[in-house]
């Protein structure tokens, strides 16, 4: 008789090979889930990063766009405050001929007095107005990466392919190489994120430097605007006393 067991199957070996092969099969299909779900995070994560590199060259170009406003309202501020220095020098003038008329012989001794040569309007204070040489500095670092926005910005810049990409990490150096997976796309996506957050480094630098240079351009255009108020006010009662006197002749 057999020894065989009355439960026996002769098919339960090939059962089991069957079941190993399907188990290793779907370890296979697991493993090519998880690298694609990899590659689609990295993938993400380099467009987020682009996208928002996109965003601060984009800030950055207001940026200057704002400080160059604030720069010609500076010079704008400057060029009135000339005027009005210009135009209480010429009241000065005008109240000196009006005291002459008042009087007789003021008259006489201005008439032939030799006629004073002409002086310039006194600034009464008002330094030459050069603009703020942090906000400049800041202004000028800045415009060099103007064609890095025009290349980021979604509707200016050329698609680029991820081939391209691919290929560019064929030239990184051997300690470079070494730091990145060996898969040749997941190495691509890593160094462009790590490209991404080194430009958006130097861009966040930036804007802190076109912000404190707007900061201290704005409290200087402060004062003198505190002072041209000052200006303004004593030339209006130079003004109207003027007018009384001429009103009294």
């Amino acid at each position: 008789m057999s020894a065989l067991p009355r439960s026996y199957n002769p098919f339960a070996e090939d059962e089991e090979e069957d079941a190993a092969g399907a188990g290793g099969a779907g370890g296979a299909e697991r493993q090519r889930y998880l690298q694609q779900e990899v590659l689609r995070r990295s993938a993400a994560t380099a467009d987020s990063t682009t996208r928002s590199l996109s965003l601060l060259y984009e800030s950055e170009r207001i940026g200057v766009a704002a400080s160059e406003e604030l720069v010609r309202q500076g010079e704008a501020l400057k060029r009135t405050e000339q005027m009005v220095d210009k135009m209480d020098q010429d009241l000065k003038t005008s109240q000196k001929h009006i005291n002459s008329i008042k009087s007789v012989w003021g008259g006489l001794v201005n008439y032939f007095k030799a006629k004073p040569p002409e002086s310039k309007p006194e600034q009464n204070g008002a330094p030459e107005y050069y603009g703020n040489s942090r906000l400049k500095e800041a202004m000028m670092s800045s415009k060099e990466q103007e064609s890095k926005y025009q290349e980021s910005h979604p509707n200016l810049r050329k698609l680029d392919d991820s081939e391209n990409d691919f290929n560019k990490a064929d030239f990184v150096s051997s300690v470079q190489r070494d730091a990145y997976p060996k898969n040749q796309q997941l190495r691509a996506y890593h160094q462009k994120i790590d490209t991404n957050l080194d430009e958006m480094s130097s861009g966040l630098s930036r804007l802190k430097s076109l912000a404190l240079g707007l900061q201290t351009e704005i409290e200087e255009q402060d004062d003198m605007l505190d002072r041209l108020t000052k200006k303004v006010e004593t030339l209006d009662v130079n003004i109207k006393n003027t007018d009384r006197k001429v009103r009294q002749l």
